[in-house]
């Protein structure tokens, strides 16, 4: 089987800039500098002197260090990877990247945010972008799409207007990293189009807990294109190994604040302990002779294809394995662009995507400044470049010969590839039409599939999208925008819009139930995308303190490590706890520096006898409460049980004499004293398997 390191990774290694063991430091020229800390200067304390080259040019490369960030996806993380398809998908495309399941492709995948600027924080509310570069054989390919499959506009026109709404208000930049205010809800409530992917913002799909655990869509509807020129349409589906799974808002809103590098924190930290995360590629396809036997158009980005009329079927998977080495020069640095594309995969109409198709190369053009950007080392294909571009912004190459086609005194060459050849060949469909500004009739449907999404939903993702929606309009000062966003809301369920109405003081519309659309799709629903109940990489925290059972914790940690989770000690304060059999046991993290939304499950071992020394502790009590509250799994030993009990859970049934191990809606507790037992331990795994728990009793605040 090829290596995916051997191409891109030998490309990337000619580029390193490892400077000789033992050198001295020199100047941009290679002249050798002797002292650095000072500037050249007339005397000790007289002026600068600006012969001093190597202080001029050490400035003026530091002046220079930032390039313009990126308009919208300016806040990112990456990896490099491959990709390998399960088997040939000659039947529907001639890409040479999805025939051979030995031949592993490279690529390098960008996660991102759409609104905030590169210093804005991972956890906000907002859609994540999801870009994979494939380096093939063939040329780069880019799929370029986000963790919702449906767009907030119908053509690339909107985009400007799309964006200057969603961005900071003009007069004072705020907000930064959120869509609750007013600019963007004005033109929701104007521009009902958006309704569907607002429906998909108000989720929790909005605030994933991990990159890896995300979902990736194509958004737009391509075309796959065989080797004897037959069409088929596509829609392109990510989906990760370890399930989806979301944060609540409380919580994103805490990591903001605890770690806002939350998400590429742990994507970096995955990929350096070896836990490569892993999405299966999925596509739908659709005859061209089916293209009109839907309620909605195919062309239309603000549209999915219901999975059940659809199946996604799946097609490769691809592993993320290596971090960069350098962020700009490789996540920053990195442009994608929807029109790169190789033979076998073309466009349809959509006018958002032909939009996308002018606006990615052009906006490269200025940030990255100027034409030479793909001779960038991560935008560099592994497959050979021959053409006659020259000159430019940062050129790198030292070309020589003709430069122009035709020609006789450069042998011809480059020389067109042959007819027969892998050529890049354009899909032949007839065009044509009168020159109008007309949207189509089938474009105009804009509550079907927000209502379809909502209906969708399991009770527990409803209310927090109501929730949203509260805490969203509750920042616009307009009244007349939140009424108006409002009375978009009944065309889609009347129950949705009443809440909403009732949570931030407008009127509630009246109800038209002739709207309210029936229709469902499971799989657009959380509860049905956890995955196969792995619990690799989920984070546990265990609380210790003086007088811990230390056989408890040990005996826990390695069952939940040997199930890939990773677990950490953590206490009041750092260094080291005394556990029950008089021995010392380090703590990985300290209380104060953490909290329970950035664990996904939460232990209590007891001590010896009575309740743990730590259970008077508020700080403490805060965790498990968090925890708790946020549906997160608890398990409690022993005495650690108490801690549970002190919750005040009404019908939270728990361990007692007569029966140990007893689980209930996610907590697991055992009053036993000693090593835990294998039910408890298997218990819990699979309770932190299922991730969440929203049906449990309330606790007292």
């Amino acid at each position: 089987m090829t290596s995916p390191d051997d191409r891109k990774q030998r490309h990337r290694e000619a580029f390193h800039a490892d400077d000789p063991a033992g050198g001295p430091l020199t100047t941009d020229q290679g002249v050798e500098v002797d002292h650095t800390d000072d500037s050249l200067a007339a005397g000790e304390r007289g002026p600068t002197l600006m012969e001093d080259f190597h202080f001029r040019e050490k400035l003026t490369r530091f002046d220079h260090e930032r390039i313009p960030e990126r308009v919208v996806h300016a806040r990112g993380a990456g990896a490099y990877g491959y990709f390998e398809p399960y088997e040939s998908c000659a039947e529907f495309t001639r890409a040479a990247f999805l025939q051979d399941p030995s031949v592993r492709t490279p690529v390098f995948v960008r996660f991102s945010t759409v609104q905030g600027p590169k210093g804005s924080a991972d956890t906000v509310r907002d859609v994540r972008g999801f870009a994979t570069k494939f380096y093939t054989s063939e040329g780069n390919y880019d799929l370029v799409g986000n963790n919702f499959p449906v767009f907030f506009i119908q053509d690339g026109i909107k985009f400007p207007d799309f964006v200057h709404a969603v961005k900071p208000e003009p007069h004072n930049d705020i907000p930064t990293g959120a869509s609750a205010h007013d600019s963007l809800w004005d033109f929701v409530s104007l521009q009902p189009e958006t309704l569907h992917a607002i429906m998909w913002l108000m989720s929790d799909r909005a605030i994933p807990r991990s990159y890896r655990m995300m979902q990736g869509f194509g958004v737009h509807t391509f075309r796959f294109v065989t080797a004897d020129g037959k069409g088929t349409f596509v829609k392109f589906h990510w989906k990760p190994k370890l399930g989806v799974h979301s944060l609540v808002w409380d919580e994103a809103q805490e990591c903001q604040g605890r770690d806002p590098d939350f998400n590429r924190r742990d994507l970096w930290d995955a990929i350096e302990a070896g836990e490569y995360p892993e999405w299966e590629l999925g596509v739908q396809l659709v005859p061209e002779e089916d293209e009109f036997a839907f309620d909605f158009d195919l062309l239309d980005a603000t549209k999915v294809i219901p999975e059940e009329q659809v199946p996604v079927r799946p097609i490769g998977r691809m592993v993320l394995d290596r971090n960069p080495e350098n962020f700009f020069a490789e996540t920053e640095q990195v442009a994608f662009h929807t029109a790169n594309v190789v033979p076998g995969i073309d466009f349809t109409n959509d006018p958002l995507l032909q939009a996308r198709n002018f606006s990615y190369l052009d906006t490269q053009l200025i940030r990255l400044g100027g034409p030479n950007f793909s001779q960038l080392p991560v935008n560099r294909p592994v497959a050979p470049v021959r053409n006659n571009q020259r000159d430019g912004y940062h050129q790198s190459r030292v070309h020589s010969g003709t430069n122009y086609f035709p020609n006789s005194l450069g042998g011809g060459c480059p020389a067109h590839a042959g007819a027969d050849s892998s050529a890049y060949t354009h899909y032949a469909e007839r065009v044509d039409g009168a020159k109008i500004r007309q949207r189509s009739e089938s474009f105009k449907d804009h509550h079907s599939q927000a209502a379809m999404f909502w209906n969708s939903m399991a009770d527990w993702e409803k209310q927090h999208i109501v929730e949203a929606f509260r805490f969203e309009l509750g920042k616009v000062g307009a009244r007349t925008v939140r009424t108006r966003t409002v009375e978009e809301l009944v065309k889609v369920d009347p129950e949705l819009a009443t809440q909403v109405a009732q949570g931030i003081g407008v009127p509630v519309p009246e109800r038209n139930e002739s709207v309210a659309h029936k229709v469902i799709s499971p799989a657009l629903s959380l509860e049905s995308l956890r995955g196969g109940g792995s619990i690799r990489t989920r984070q546990v925290a265990v609380l210790v303190a003086d007088g811990v059972d230390a056989e408890q914790v040990t005996t826990a940690r390695d069952a939940l490590a040997a199930e890939g989770a990773i677990v950490e000690a953590i206490a009041a304060q750092d260094g080291t706890v005394l556990g029950s059999d008089g021995e010392s046991y380090a703590v990985d993290r300290a209380l104060p520096t953490v909290a329970s939304v950035l664990y996904d499950a939460v232990l209590l071992p007891g001590g010896p006898t009575g309740t743990p020394a730590h259970a008077g502790d508020p700080d403490v009590m805060r965790f498990v409460r968090s925890a708790y509250r946020h549906g997160k799994p608890v398990g409690a030993l022993g005495s650690g049980v108490g801690l549970v009990a002190a919750l005040e859970a009404d019908g939270l049934r728990l361990s007692s004499e007569f029966h140990h191990v007893v689980t209930d809606r996610g907590v697991v507790t055992d009053t036993a004293p000693g090593t835990p037992s294998e039910e408890f331990l298997r218990s819990f795994v699979e309770e932190i398997g299922a991730h969440r728990h929203w049906d449990r009793p309330q606790v007292r605040s």
